[in-house]
């Protein structure tokens, strides 16, 4: 597995974080909506960060450092960028905020994300490319890059890296299975080479891999992304792990109904696992 190195921090810092927000609005005044999109544009969208989601706040996982209070994941949720104009902001697929809390103000859950309200950047941005937003998506590494109108809001890529300035950038491309690992190095993205065959990517923020998974989940059998370790086993969801423990009690001999009983679980539940090939 290739591990970057850690960024070094930009110079220059982000005008969300200098400006005194006392007088500018919050989320509770910020529209929480995507008036151009009616909704996620496939399956994969919405069950993709599930699975990220899932894996990574399940009781078993642990983020070194980071409390789980700590930790905000979000999918397909506003994040507003700039105090200068304020209703403009970027939609990603999912990312991911350590550090802050996971909770707006410790209190209640969010709408938004604004940057100049919560301080606190992403660590991880990650977007499904979908046809036509290669541009957005990858910026001056597109095939053909988009260029910023006058006085239009900046593209996706130029907002993560440049005023955000979120240290780690996935894009992931379902149809093709290739996943794309951005580092921001000296204030700018820069492509980390990624194993062939095998993918993984090490976000040394959180001391956490992510790589590719060919399997099942919530009945889609596909290539997904998930949390792996260092060596590139890939962690367990919680209803993996409660399978495999059924298998190992089974395999040690154990009954279905003991193995109901002694995991408080419905024997039918067993019984699947157990006549299962």
């Amino acid at each position: 597995m290739t591990i970057a190195k850690t960024a070094p921090i930009p110079a220059r810092r982000p005008k969300w974080a200098t400006i005194d927000a006392s007088a500018l609005p919050t989320m509770h005044n910020l529209s929480h909506e995507d008036p151009r999109s009616s909704g996620l544009p496939d399956e994969f969208h919405g069950v993709q960060p599930q699975l990220l989601t899932e894996v990574l706040l399940s009781d078993s996982m642990t983020i070194a450092g980071v409390a789980r209070d700590q930790i905000f994941v979000a999918a397909d949720l506003n994040i507003y960028y700039d105090p200068d104009n304020t209703n403009w902001y970027k939609r990603p697929d999912w990312f991911l905020v350590v550090g802050g809390s996971s909770l707006y103000r410790g209190q209640t859950s969010r709408s938004s994300y604004v940057m100049w309200d919560e301080q606190v950047p992403p660590v991880l941005m990650l977007e499904f490319i979908s046809p036509g937003t290669e541009g957005e998506d990858l910026g001056r590494f597109a095939p053909k890059p988009t260029t910023r109108a006058y006085g239009k809001p900046p593209i996706k890529f130029d907002v993560y890296e440049q005023i955000l300035q979120a240290p780690n950038y996935l894009v992931y491309n379902e149809a093709t299975t290739e996943l794309r690992y951005f580092r921001l190095i000296n204030g700018a993205y820069q492509v980390q080479p990624l194993p062939a065959g095998n993918p993984l990517c090490w976000i040394p923020e959180i001391d956490l891999g992510i790589g590719l998974w060919r399997g099942e989940y919530r009945n889609n059998q596909q290539t997904w992304l998930r949390w792996c370790d260092r060596a590139g086993t890939f962690f367990p969801t919680d209803a993996e792990r409660l399978r495999r423990s059924v298998q190992n009690l089974l395999d040690l001999g154990l009954s279905e109904t003991q193995i109901a009983q002694a995991l408080d679980l419905p024997a039918e539940f067993v019984r699947e696992i157990q006549e299962q090939p």
